[in-house]
């Protein structure tokens, strides 16, 4: 019952918070204005800038967050303990990521959808812009490099949930395109795809979908079906996220996140219902026959020194990034979101309410790893439950830490829960796996998109132009290729070519083409949370312009920024001794990258208070006036 009880109490809890410290965080500290003129509006283009349906919105927010950070993070971090891993995402999410998703909207909101990058040029330095970009630019290029790779292991381990996800993308394309041209309301169809897309899970692995679905993954019980390989699925995604990338938000974007969002928040319901029947009536009976054993946390509450782990602190706020916080969603904020919402009161239930929505998926995934191995998982020919289930997969930091451990922990333990209900075990395991498989594909796909923005932006700041009298102004000098990154096609490509050399290197000795991505991968997490800690920056320095309030985000920005420091440090020597130069100069320079942004920060922060930056999108000032209510 004790499993029970924190799921409905973090549910109970997400729901005050929303409808108190974020409600009061959009009314007295951001002071939203129904009122207000929003960029989807005033610069409305049909392609990336289209008003939206919050509904929409959040869909497409949600999915594009979440990814697969809120299931690989936490399903490690449990290795220290069931406590510190629920305590951080609750509080977390809750104090600190929240309100960072939150505030990046919002500032985007009031500068024209730009990204927090390009709004960090004017309310820091305009040094800073070029230096965040960077930093933008890297932590995208993992992200594109290796979700591919995160796919491609999801369908090679769970070939059946390849068709259920690929058929999404022609019903999201059809939905968008009739949607567009008749102006109805997407929730009707959708319902509908979502149908379709559970009975491709319950139908989709019978006759020809099943050879389908073999001749893609292969046969995870016969070594001699391979499948296609992982760079050929590398190849295939990166394809998939440039098309996507540049067609118009509502042709595939908003239409397949809004389906995403409705299969994954059913998912995450039927996890709810089948872990409260496993704690009122046991769960599923073994395979072998017997009882149904008794919903139990087998997980230790502390776990402070695992064999081969290194130290809870830092390295438990870092390996738990979404769920908690995460640079990544601010990018996500200003990079789209911004561009879609048609009313800026949305920015609440969009920007707090979808990381809070993370946040309760982040612990249910600890619950399924804590207590849903403990009702039982298979094991080769074997079946361990309980204790043993657990020691099976977190016996030490090498038997955890790999990218399958931790997904077959959340697909096998949260597929656990469903058996709980009835359900069968092949149509659990199939629900769970395209559960992460659209989760990483939505990230994705979003993530090529702003790494589009981020190489527009940097091409836009360092492309020569025709000079006038020593100025620079006027267009772009032509033949240049600078000039060229800021053709949202070009962008597009150069982001995906790189993505690409990266991950078709191998990822180490013995690994496959396609792997290459796990060479950076171990800076991604400092990163990322570094990235969260310059957002807060760029969000206490637009407050601070204002003369608002701004102890809240500085205090959780200093926070992240220092925990990434401290882990990066801890990482590069040890890259050193290991002689991995390649992770030694890429971190070494990010850590550079911070140290600078902070000098140029502390440089201009006494003489900022109260002072509007220059050439600053003021909607207080300009935007509000002749505004519509919405």
């Amino acid at each position: 019952m004790s499993t029970l009880a924190i799921a409905l109490g973090a549910f109970v809890l997400y729901l005050v918070a929303y409808h108190t410290y974020g409600k009061w965080l959009g009314q007295k500290l951001f002071k939203l204005d129904p009122k207000a003129k929003v960029p989807s509006i005033e610069l409305e283009d049909g392609n990336d800038f289209v008003p939206t349906e919050k509904g929409i919105v959040f869909g497409h927010h949600f999915t594009s967050i979440a990814g697969t950070g809120p299931i690989v993070g936490p399903a490690l971090a449990v290795i220290w303990g069931w406590v510190p891993a629920l305590l951080w995402v609750v509080f977390g999410s809750i104090l600190i990521g929240a309100v960072h998703d939150f505030g990046a909207l919002v500032i985007s909101l009031r500068n024209k959808g730009q990204t927090v990058g390009d709004i960090a040029g004017r309310v820091i330095t305009r040094r800073t812009r070029i230096l965040f970009l960077s930093i933008l630019f890297l932590a995208l290029t993992i992200v594109l490099a290796i979700f591919g790779l995160v796919i491609a292991s999801v369908f090679k381990a769970y070939p059946q949930s390849i068709f259920p996800c690929l058929v999404q993308i022609p019903l999201a394309v059809m939905i968008g395109l009739t949607l567009h041209s008749k102006g109805a309301s997407i929730l009707i169809p959708s319902l509908i795809a979502l149908a379709i897309m559970y009975l491709t899970v319950a139908f989709g692995n019978v006759g020809f979908l099943g050879t389908f679905n073999e001749f893609l993954g292969g046969d995870p019980g016969n070594p001699e079906s391979n499948g296609l390989s992982v760079i050929q699925w590398v190849i295939f995604l990166l394809t998939y996220s440039y098309v996507a990338s540049v067609l118009p938000v509502w042709t595939l974007l908003q239409p397949r996140d809004y389906i995403n969002s409705l299969q994954l928040l059913s998912a995450l319901g039927l996890v709810l219902v089948g872990l409260i029947a496993a704690a009122f009536i046991g769960g599923a009976s073994p395979p072998t026959g017997g009882e149904r054993p008794a919903l139990e946390i087998v997980a230790p509450a502390f776990n402070l020194s695992p064999e081969g782990a290194p130290s809870m602190f830092p390295f438990l706020f870092i390996t738990i990034a979404c769920g908690a916080i995460s640079g990544f969603h601010c990018l996500v904020s200003s990079g789209t979101s911004s561009k879609q919402l048609k009313c800026e009161t949305d920015a609440q239930f969009v920007g707090y309410g979808s990381m809070l929505t993370e946040g309760f998926l982040a612990v249910l995934v600890i619950l399924a790893c804590i207590a849903g191995l403990g009702l039982g998982t298979g094991a080769g020919d074997g079946f361990l439950s309980g204790a043993e289930a657990y020691e099976a997969r977190y016996s030490s930091w090498d038997a955890a830490k790999g990218l399958g451990a931790k997904v077959g922990a959340f697909v096998e333990g949260s597929a656990n829960f469903l058996k709980a209900l009835g359900l069968p075990a092949e149509f659990a395991i199939a629900l769970m796996g395209v559960f992460v498989a659209s989760f990483a594909a939505t990230t994705l796909d979003t993530a090529c998109r702003l790494q589009r923005y981020v190489v527009q932006e940097l091409a836009g700041t360092l492309a020569p132009r025709h000079r006038v009298d020593g100025a620079r102004v006027g267009e772009y000098v032509d033949g240049n290729p600078l000039f060229w990154l800021t053709n949202r096609h070009a962008a597009t490509i150069f982001a995906i070519v790189i993505a690409f050399f990266i991950a078709r290197m191998p990822g180490g000795l013995g690994k496959d083409p396609g792997t290459g991505g796990l060479l950076l991968w171990p800076l991604f997490g400092a990163i990322n949370q570094l990235l969260a800690g310059l957002a807060f920056l760029v969000i206490t320095f637009w407050l601070r312009r204002r003369g608002l309030p701004f102890a809240l985000t500085l205090i959780p920005g200093i926070l992240m920024l220092i925990l990434p420091a401290i882990a990066m440090t801890m990482n590069i020597r040890n890259y050193a001794d290991q002689h991995k130069w390649l992770l030694f100069g890429f971190g070494f320079a990010t850590i550079l990258i911070e140290i600078w942004m902070i000098v140029e920060a502390i440089s201009v922060w006494k003489k900022s208070k109260g002072m509007l930056e220059e050439l600053d999108h003021l909607p207080e000032a300009n935007d509000r006036e002749g505004g519509r209510s919405c």
